[in-house]
């Protein structure tokens, strides 16, 4: 079992967060009764899900001695948003790499990184004949080629630089999950409750992978449901099983993860990902409406999206229990590509 006593952590956000029942949304589609694990309300830089993978992230980071913490994602990334935050705060200098074009105007995530005071490099794909997609897989590979060059530029420079990988993917990244799996347990038995079915976006598969470890731990009965806003479900299962083999290793757990274990849907991708899909803007505008929650469009709405899919499909019973796990991600919202969309 983990010791977490000796598992070096920095305080971060403000948990645990909060399991709400959403009456009026279960009441609208008449399925199973709703909750949703509010862990948009983290708390650092307008919170979100990677909070609770940088405290330990960070912890590592300040353990090694590091200066400078690098990491990489979208222009609109949430995890770039917070990793900035989080260096911040320990007192380090947060660089950016952010694999598209640098906008005309800096809004949502990229105008709190400028206020953040991150370092920021933009590199994209030159290649007229890709599509959305292609471009985007072509730009990620250019985003870790200029987080190398980076890395040793400021080393060169008589600098520690920390990197963290896109989407906090790592041991100490995956701690948090495992720790929000704990958190949640312990909710459920004060209260009295038990979940049937937890359901949440997967883009990185660090979220999914941790809260899978850590049912594993706990021998929980609850089935973890992903809903793809990247990535073919396959790759996501090849993703996860590669990092729990990783973490059970490093912690000598006595669990196996298999891939059986793993459930993801990749019918909501839609064009690719950060790509706005109709079904993910009427889960926005639907939770908005009946609940007073507002969804990103690159995670929560297209995971909300698979969520209500798969209620209308009638995959749940009646008298099941299902949380939707909320990421974060809202800044997305005032992102320019919304105008026009959300009428």
């Amino acid at each position: 079992m983990l010791n977490w006593n000796e598992i070096p952590r920095y305080p971060l956000g403000n948990f645990p967060t909060k399991i709400e029942y959403l009456e009026h949304l279960s009441f609208e589609l008449n399925g199973p009764s709703i909750y949703m694990k509010r862990d948009d309300e983290t708390g650092l830089a307008f919170g979100g899900n990677k909070v609770r993978k940088l405290e330990f992230i960070i912890a590592d980071a300040k353990k090694q001695g590091a200066d400078i913490v690098i990491t990489s994602g979208g222009v609109q990334t949430n995890h770039g948003r917070l990793t900035a935050a989080a260096a911040v705060k320990a007192g380090m200098k947060p660089l950016l790499v952010l694999t598209n074009e640098e906008p005309d105007e800096y809004n949502g995530n990229l105008l709190l990184d400028r206020l953040l005071g991150a370092e920021l490099y933009f590199v994209s794909s030159k290649n007229p004949n890709l599509s959305k997609q292609e471009k985007h897989d072509e730009a990620r590979i250019l985003g870790e080629q200029k987080v190398e060059e980076l890395k040793k530029h400021y080393e060169a420079a008589g600098k520690k630089v920390y990197v963290v990988p896109r989407g906090g993917r790592s041991i100490p990244g995956t701690l948090g999950y495992v720790s929000a799996s704990i958190e949640m347990y312990h909710q459920m038995l004060n209260k009295g409750m038990h979940m049937d079915y937890l359901v949440t976006s997967v883009g990185s598969s660090s979220t999914l992978g941790g809260l899978l470890i850590g049912k594993k731990l706990l021998n929980l009965d609850t089935k973890i449901i992903g809903i793809s806003v990247s990535r073919k479900a396959e790759g996501i299962k090849e993703l996860v099983l590669e990092q729990a083999e990783q973490f059970i290793q490093h912690f000598n757990l006595n669990i196996t993860l298999q891939p059986e274990d793993i459930e993801v849907y990749d019918s909501y991708i839609g064009a690719g990902y950060a790509i706005p899909t109709e079904k993910g803007i009427d889960a926005i505008k639907l939770l908005s409406e009946k609940e007073s929650v507002f969804l990103d469009p690159t995670y929560t709405g297209k995971g909300m999206s698979g969520l209500v899919d798969l209620i209308q499909s009638e995959y749940f019973k009646p008298s099941d229990n299902v949380m939707f796990l909320h990421t974060g991600g809202n800044p997305a919202l005032f992102d320019n590509k919304l105008k026009g969309v959300l009428k």
